[in-house]
């Protein structure tokens, strides 16, 4: 609050010493110190009034209290380890704690059973429950709710036709394939809970990521139905536009007031106004206005992604698509010229802030865009009217759906074969550094686009050169390196380790957190064939890169853990195998098996640590639950040691296993929970450590970096060496890494 006070004194005092010479830049600063300063005015206004108050108290002690106020979201199912719970948000505005009911207004989370599915969006209940302290400064509190809300109002006329709709939604959306189901209601409310993880990966490599939440263009598409639909009706004037604004305020109830539903309607309707205005200046006037307007009602927009690429590439589109049309419309048609500057120009400018999130950049985002660009219209349109049907009839609403769900096919299957190409991403630092050099190639780009698209020939040679490389991408100098028996992934904070069988294929043990990361490493390594896939346990950074392995590749079989816990994730693990055709099959200690020029064999679990230890899904148990392996390749030995804790490295020890190997996989990330008897007992000379940068665990721990010194042991890790390769040459072994 008192760095807003300095910024507002020091515009007005700026303001009063005013220039001839200098008044244009005065003015500009003082307003944007203006702007600063009421920006974080209202940051300060906020975060105390969710503050302020007695919840974050009775928060701190854990106290029970019942509390009074409007649902402000939809209910979201989750699986818990012992039985599924419910995520949804109230507006609390009575409170009562010690015997005492006092007014307020706070947004509080509740996590509470499966009967507050039933609860709807905009009603009003009562829920009894203890608080708990929040992770963020936008929650008062979370209470742990006991029992059954009590519903103590209806929501309003609008509120509950609007919900009505979004059910139909998913009644429309019923006879089709999951991911057609799925992309149903998420084109027109942005509902993505029932997405398979493949198809948001495929869409995250595609740069499609777009479609499966609400964004200005979600807006752009349904009002340009509904003005059409009135002018075709003879709605002019004032008329058209009353229309024009009911569309706005139903689309935005049809998708939840959040900041983020709004943001999208804001930036849909400033492109809108600035193409059809056909002046840059204006455009970018008005989205200068949105965007104050935006951080001044809700500031923490000032932090989000979203706003920021939202923000990006409205003005991408402003500035840049209108040249870039015109341009590519003297030797094309001007509709597939729009359709192909639109989505260029809003990438370019967005590609450096993707980058820095996802450490990668796209290369089939452009042309992905375009060859759906025909199908998002349709398909957004024809399923807002599956919808629709769907309330009168639901035999009119399916016959809808399945009428919608051909678009929706042909944007899967772009997304999915787009995401297959070898070349479909690359990975880029996320580094100041490299974003900064990747934000110089795009304004060269972009300096260059006119000159380059204003010619056929120019045009299609470029575009033919993106194609080859697509195709044949460049791949890293001298990786793989010659005799690579194993090579460890950089995939973040998670494991994924490819074993080399000798014949062309691999066996992949562990996935990673992050499909795209792990198909960049496999097709880096030119891996296609994949007889075993094995998953050490069921966490979530060493399984959810499944999909890369399962899209593209022959799979012979997935091994498993024998403890299925996360369950969420073993659905995950066993949906995925059923869909690609592939067997799963559990691992068991004392097992021996051979694939090509590997061997190993199975040390854990025991059966002392495979039942687990009754402790949450993100505890020790599955841990404790890890395949560990040891393999034997090209005359060395490599110690796989999963997620291993003290618990099952004691058992193993105890089970009279050797556990003498060249090379120790460490386990658990190299964290603090080790015992130092399990890591000396190996006699390995080099020890790997899968682990992401600046990770919030402390991984790996320097007590164990300490041990593993103390034993004489070479440390290598992904955070810090990339992808890490073990070559054996001349039967000597040696580590190549690349970044």
């Amino acid at each position: 609050m008192a760095a807003a006070i300095v910024l507002w004194i020091a515009g007005v005092v700026l303001l009063g010493r005013r220039s001839s010479r200098q008044v244009g830049y005065r003015f500009a600063l003082v307003a944007t110190l203006i702007i600063a300063g009421g920006a974080l005015a209202s940051a300060g206004l906020r975060a105390d009034a969710v503050q302020a108050g007695p919840l974050r108290t009775l928060a701190s002690d854990g106290a029970s209290v019942h509390l009074a106020g409007q649902v402000t979201s939809d209910p979201v199912r989750k699986d818990g380890r012992f039985a599924p719970f419910v995520l949804v948000t109230l507006a609390v505005d009575h409170l009562t704690a010690r015997g005492l009911t006092t007014s307020i207004r706070s947004p509080v989370l509740v996590i509470g059973e499966v009967s507050w599915l039933h609860i709807a969006y905009g009603e009003r209940v009562d829920a009894f429950g203890h608080l708990q302290e929040p992770d963020g400064p936008d929650l008062s509190g979370v209470l742990i709710a006991a029992g059954a809300p009590t519903v103590t109002a209806r929501a309003g006329w609008v509120t509950r036709r609007i919900g009505q709709v979004r059910d139909g939604l998913t009644e429309a959306a019923g006879p089709l394939p999951p991911p057609e189901r799925a992309l149903l209601p998420a084109l027109v409310d942005g509902d993505v809970s029932a997405m398979p993880a493949e198809t948001t990966a495929a869409f995250k490599t595609t740069g499609l990521t777009h479609l499966l939440a609400v964004s200005g263009s979600n807006l752009t598409l349904v009002l340009g139905f509904v003005l059409f639909l009135a002018r075709w009706l003879r709605v002019k004037g004032y008329a058209l536009g009353a229309i024009g604004a009911v569309a706005v305020v139903l689309f935005v109830l049809l998708a939840r007031p959040q900041p983020s539903v709004l943001r999208a309607a804001a930036m849909g309707l400033v492109a809108l106004a600035g193409l059809s205005s056909g002046s840059r200046t204006r455009g970018v006037r008005v989205l200068c206005v949105a965007v104050i307007v935006l951080v001044l009602l809700d500031p923490w927009l000032a932090r989000s992604v979203g706003f920021v690429l939202s923000t990006l590439a409205t003005f991408g589109i402003l500035m840049l698509a209108p040249g870039w049309r015109d341009r590519l419309a003297r030797w094309m048609p001007p509709a597939l010229a729009e359709a192909v500057a639109v989505p260029l120009a809003a990438q370019i400018v967005c590609t450096p802030v993707i980058a820095a999130i996802s450490g990668r950049v796209s290369l089939v985002a452009v042309l992905a865009n375009i060859v759906v660009a025909p199908a998002v219209g349709p398909a957004t349109v024809a399923s807002l009217l599956a919808g629709l049907a769907a309330l009168a009839n639901a035999t009119a609403g399916h016959l809808a759906g399945r009428i919608a769900g051909v678009p929706l096919w042909w944007i899967i299957w772009v997304a999915r074969h787009g995401a297959e190409i070898s070349g479909a991403s690359v990975g880029w630092g996320a580094d100041a550094a490299s974003i900064a050099v990747l934000s110089l190639m795009c304004l060269s780009l972009a300096f260059l686009a006119p000159a380059i698209l204003s010619h056929r020939l120019s045009c299609l040679a470029v575009t033919a050169a993106l194609l080859v490389a697509l195709v044949h991408p460049p791949g890293r100098f001298g990786w793989p390196p010659d005799g690579w028996v194993m090579v460890m992934c950089d995939v973040g904070q998670g494991d994924a380790l490819v074993l080399n069988t000798g014949d062309g294929g691999a066996v992949v043990v562990d996935t990673g957190p992050d499909p795209a990361l792990l198909a960049d490493c496999l097709d880096h390594l030119d891996i296609h064939d994949v007889p075993l896939v094995v998953l050490t346990h069921f966490h979530t950074d060493h399984v959810n890169g499944l999909p890369a392995v399962l899209s593209g590749r022959a799979v012979g079989e997935i091994e498993t853990s024998p403890y299925d816990v996360p369950w969420d994730r073993y659905r995950a693990v066993s949906s995925w195998a059923h869909a690609a055709g592939v067997p799963l099959t559990v691992a068991v200690a004392g097992e021996r098996r051979r694939v090509g020029q590997l061997r190993w064999r199975v040390l854990g679990p025991t059966a002392a640590t495979s039942a687990g230890d009754g402790s949450t899904d993100d505890g020790s148990g599955p841990n404790n639950a890890s395949v560990i392996m040891l393999v034997r390749v090209a005359g060395i030995r490599i110690l796989l040691a999963g997620e291993a804790e003290p618990e099952e490295e004691d058992a193993i020890m105890a089970a009279g296993s050797d556990l003498r190997a060249d090379v120790l996989k460490q386990p658990h990330h190299g964290s603090a929970a080790q015992d130092p008897r399990f890591l000396a007992a190996t006699q390995a000379a080099v020890s790997l450590i899968p682990v992401g940068a600046d990770n919030p665990y402390g991984h790996p721990a320097p007590q164990t970096l300490s041990w593993l010194h103390q034993l004489g042991m070479r440390v290598y890790r992904t955070d810090r060496d990339g992808d890490i390769a073990l070559v054996v040459r001349a039967g000597q072994l040696s580590v190549v890494t690349v970044k």
